[in-house]
């Protein structure tokens, strides 16, 4: 992203039609391959949360053997504990870890622990796929709408700077 960002501002400052088509082109192949992977996410969005889901599940096994606080396994847990608001893969799991293993779970009040007793990271999983689907789709559509208006003014300039005349 840099390197095609350096083309556009490079080309623009020193004039170069040349830099600025290939700005163009990078753009174009960018755009194309995000619109790919959005319907491609979209299309197999339950395997990539079954992804996410044995990812964790891997996680919080290297995480309860682990008795160094370096483990890379227990700082993932830890992530996807504090950002999900869970503790533990199923709800049995969920009640006996915080007595097990306190450093994984976040530290909450009686009234949150009851309710991460009734929900796993699992449940959280599949809800931040199902429910929170529409986010992701904003983010990409914004992101997209900016790459056409980036390739509307790299064409508008280039054609700008083929029709001016050299003094």
């Amino acid at each position: 992203m840099m390197f095609v960002g350096f083309l556009g501002c490079y080309g623009a400052i020193q004039e170069s039609q040349c830099l600025l088509g290939t700005f163009f082109t990078c753009l174009v192949i960018l755009f194309a391959c995000e619109v790919a992977a959005g319907i491609w996410g979209f299309v197999n969005k339950d395997q990539i949360a079954k992804d996410v889901k044995q990812f964790y599940d891997q996680a919080f096994q290297q995480a309860l053997m682990a008795e160094s606080e370096t483990n890379n396994g227990k700082a993932v847990v830890k992530t996807f504990h504090e950002t999900l608001d869970c503790c533990g893969p199923d709800a049995a799991t969920g009640v006996i870890t915080p007595l097990w293993r306190e450093d994984l779970c976040p530290k909450k009040d009686f009234m949150k622990t009851l309710s991460q007793m009734t929900s796993s990271c699992h449940q959280k999983i599949d809800e931040l796929f199902s429910g929170k689907l529409y986010l992701i789709g904003i983010a990409a559509i914004v992101v997209a709408v900016i790459m056409i208006f980036e390739m509307i003014l790299s064409m508008v300039l280039c054609c700008g700077i083929r029709n001016s005349s050299v003094y």
